[in-house]
Order: structure tokens, then C-alpha cells, then sequence
């Protein structure tokens, strides 16, 4: 795909898809409830249909409109033994939670992911489940997909969590909500808690005292309304190009506010970016309007307690960075390693091509502003964060930018691409 904006500004009001995190647990917590449960706008990227093939397997009925998905939950006992394999696609987030609910189940089942998948680590999850009694097994003793599982009655745990990650906090929570008895989950930094809220919504409790998340298992839960947020780390890339392209506004209006997803707000204000955030309303997760203006910016230090809260939006920040005065340190973020691609030698490498000062470091990056971008050929490399980074790259090149599989776009964000020409004047 060639990219050539010519110098554009931006301008206009969008409404980003859904978060992605939220649709994938809305269609799990609708089929473990009794009764329908009605979502609306849930993120048709081909990571969440994978969440959806894979419930429809285990025996969920759910139907799709233009408007809504409508999930006929069986509650947690009519999840039946699949006949076919479960194919999580590119979906890190379907892969590791499923095996939490899979794991409790008294069945066989077996999953398998796209080549990506294959390099990803989920012996995170299958240890912690093989200490409260999971039987699991695949390839390197279960820690590369295809995996195995054949369900067991499973006990209580009490886990401290050797990574900052949202998906193998909530792959035992799923674990533990059928087990008898309670189970103690503990952070070493706090991850966003879309399940936990979840949990709440779907009428069933969990705890939180400090960094310890107390779960009760035998819960069951009862279908509801699920409106979903749009996904700030999809809104990342408009509030990036906004900041970056000379003479732009863009307002991204009902995006999720969550506290455990805005350090991208916070890092933005470090910045010195011409940001606002207006809150609307809470349905279960916060939600508000952002509106970004072109921006005078200056280098800064991210690391610590802050990027489990911004973990996914790092790569669009790299390049925010390299059009900010001075030096900004990526402390902290080995856990990019492990993503669709080692996003920091990935981010790293495309940027270079295009004539950032930039450079990977053991936990994150260096980045020497600001740089003049030239065009030039980049690759998504198969990652759909990575390939949108380049596209927002090509807004303010010298030059037209070449991108190679942009296909992977479609995983978390369909509309990229029609909303990129909507803002462009």
C-alpha cells in the first residue's frame, strides 16, 4: 500500500471501534451467564470473531445484527466438548483466557492459533492453572500452542503474578471463579480490570485490597446490556496524528476512559500535548470525549508503575516521540517482547527506515527528537499496531511511504483506514 498525504492537517470527530479487551470478555462472561446478553458496539476485528467461532464451538448460540451482538449465555455447566479444533487466530487475549475457562471444564478440548501465536509464550497461564490442578499439555510442556486441555476440578491458589499482565491475571481469575473456595491474585503493578468489572456487571463480586484480588469461586452470573467503549489504544493513533500534523483537531467522542488504560493521557500531558478530556458517562467502564490539537512537544522518562497502563500504545508513542524536543526514555517494557512481534526491535527497526533517531534498549527505547521523517518501504511485519505506526508515520514524511501487509490492520481496527482518509483535509 502506498501512502502519500502531501503535507495534510486533520480535522473532525470520529468514534473509534470498540475496545478490544471488553468485547473479548463481554462475548466470554455472556456465554458463562444464564440468559441473552446484548452488546453493542462490539469491535468486529477478526481477534474478537475469533472469540466468538470459538464460544459458537463450545455450543453458545450467538447471533450478529448491523447493530448489536446478541449472546444466549448457557451459564458455565452448558458449555459443551467441542467437536472441532478451537482456532484463536492472532488473539493472545482468546488463547490465554480460554484457557482459564477451559481449564474447569469437564471436557477435552484443543486450541491452536495462527503462526504468531505458535511464538508466543502461555506457559504463564498453564503454570499457574497446572497448580490448581489443570491438565494441559502441548508442545515445550505446555508452553507453545497447539495446547491440549482436559478439564478438572480445580482448587483454590493464591498467585503472585511474576509479569504485569492483564491476561494471565484474568486467565486465573476465570480459573478460580470454579474453584471451591477462595483464590488470591497478586499484582506487581496494576493491570487494566476489565474482568474484574465485568464480574460486577454480570452479578457476581470479586475484592481488591491493595494489590491482592480476592475471587470466589462457584459464582454464577446473569446475562445484561453491554454498551463497549471505544478503544483508547485504537484512539492513540488519531491523538498521535493529531499532535504531530501541523494546523490539526481531531475529537475522538465516546472513547474508554478507564483509569488502567489512560496512561497514554497521562504521557501526553508530560509532553506539554494540547489535550482535553471530557468525561460523558459510566456504563460500567468511564467514558468520555478527547479532542487533540497540533503540538509543541518536549521529550520525557516513561517506565514503572505507568506502562502496564499504556503497554499497547508504546509504539505509537515512540513515534510521538520522535517530533518532541529533546531525548525520551522507554524504561520497563520487556512485556513488548512477547507480543504479535518483539514490538521493540520491531518499532525500533521501521522507524530507523524512515530516518528516526531511535534506538532499542534490554526493556524499551531511545528516542533523539526531532527528526524529519523521509518516506520510504516499512512492513506491519504481521502486527497490526506496528503497521497502523507506520501509516501515521506516512502523514507527516518527506516523501511517500510504502507499506507492506497492512491486511493486519483488521485485527483490532477494520475502519482504520477509511477514518485516516475521513480526518486527512
Amino acid at each position: 500500500m502506498k501512502l502519500n498525504f502531501n503535507n495534510p492537517s486533520l480535522g473532525g470527530k470520529i468514534e473509534v471501534p470498540g475496545d478490544k479487551s471488553i468485547s473479548h470478555r463481554s462475548i466470554m462472561f455472556g456465554a458463562l451467564s444464564e440468559g441473552k446478553t446484548t452488546i453493542r458496539h462490539f469491535l468486529k476485528g477478526e481477534d474478537c470473531l475469533s472469540t466468538i467461532d470459538c464460544f459458537r464451538k463450545l455450543g453458545v448460540q450467538i447471533d450478529e445484527t448491523d447493530e448489536e451482538i446478541i449472546v444466549h449465555g448457557t451459564g458455565w455447566d452448558g458449555l459443551k466438548e467441542p467437536s472441532e479444533i478451537l482456532n484463536t487466530g492472532n488473539s493472545g487475549t482468546t488463547t490465554r483466557l480460554m484457557l482459564g475457562i477451559l481449564a474447569g471444564r469437564p471436557f477435552h478440548s484443543v486450541m491452536i492459533g495462527d503462526e504468531s501465536i505458535g511464538k508466543r509464550p502461555m506457559d504463564r497461564v498453564t503454570v499457574p492453572l497446572a497448580a490448581m490442578g489443570a491438565d494441559i499439555a502441548g508442545r515445550e510442556n505446555g508452553r507453545f500452542t497447539p495446547l491440549s486441555i482436559r478439564g478438572k476440578k480445580l482448587e483454590t491458589i493464591e498467585y503472585k503474578l511474576p509479569v504485569a499482565s492483564a491476561q494471565v491475571k484474568s486467565a486465573v481469575i476465570f480459573a478460580a471463579l470454579q474453584a471451591n473456595g477462595e483464590s488470591v491474585i497478586v499484582e506487581p503493578e496494576a493491570t487494566r480490570d476489565h474482568t474484574e468489572k465485568m464480574i460486577e456487571q454480570f452479578g457476581g463480586s470479586i475484592r481488591r485490597e491493595g494489590n491482592r484480588i480476592i475471587v470466589k469461586g462457584g459464582q454464577q452470573f446473569k446475562g445484561t446490556d453491554v454498551y463497549v467503549p471505544g478503544d483508547i489504544s485504537s484512539a492513540a493513533f488519531f491523538m498521535v496524528a493529531a499532535a504531530i500534523t501541523p494546523n490539526s483537531e481531531v475529537v475522538l467522542e465516546h472513547t474508554g476512559l478507564n483509569k488502567t488504560r489512560t496512561g497514554i493521557i497521562d504521557v501526553f500531558e508530560q509532553m506539554g500535548a494540547d489535550i482535553t478530556v471530557e468525561k460523558t458517562f459510566s456504563e460500567g467502564e468511564e467514558i468520555g470525549t478527547i479532542t487533540v490539537k497540533t503540538s509543541s512537544l518536549k521529550g520525557t522518562e516513561i517506565g514503572g508503575e505507568i506502562i502496564p497502563r499504556l503497554i499497547d500504545e508504546i509504539p505509537i508513542i515512540a513515534l510521538l516521540a520522535t517530533q518532541a524536543e529533546g531525548e525520551t526514555i522507554i524504561r520497563n517494557a520487556e512485556e513488548l517482547k512477547v507480543k504479535e512481534t518483539n514490538r521493540i526491535d520491531t518499532v525500533v527497526d521501521e522507524l530507523k527506515k524512515l530516518g528516526a533517531d531511535i534506538e532499542a534498549t534490554d526493556d524499551g527505547m531511545i528516542i533523539r527528537g526531532k527528526s524529519k521523517l523521509r518516506g520510504g518501504a516499512v512492513s506491519s511485519h504481521g502486527d497490526h499496531r506496528i503497521g497502523m505506526v507506520m501509516a501515521i508515520a506516512a502523514l507527516i514524511t518527506d516523501g511517500e511511504v510504502e507499506l507492506h501487509d497492512p491486511e493486519a490492520i483488521a485485527v483490532s481496527y477494520p475502519e482504520f483506514f477509511d477514518h485516516l482518509r475521513l480526518l486527512a483535509k
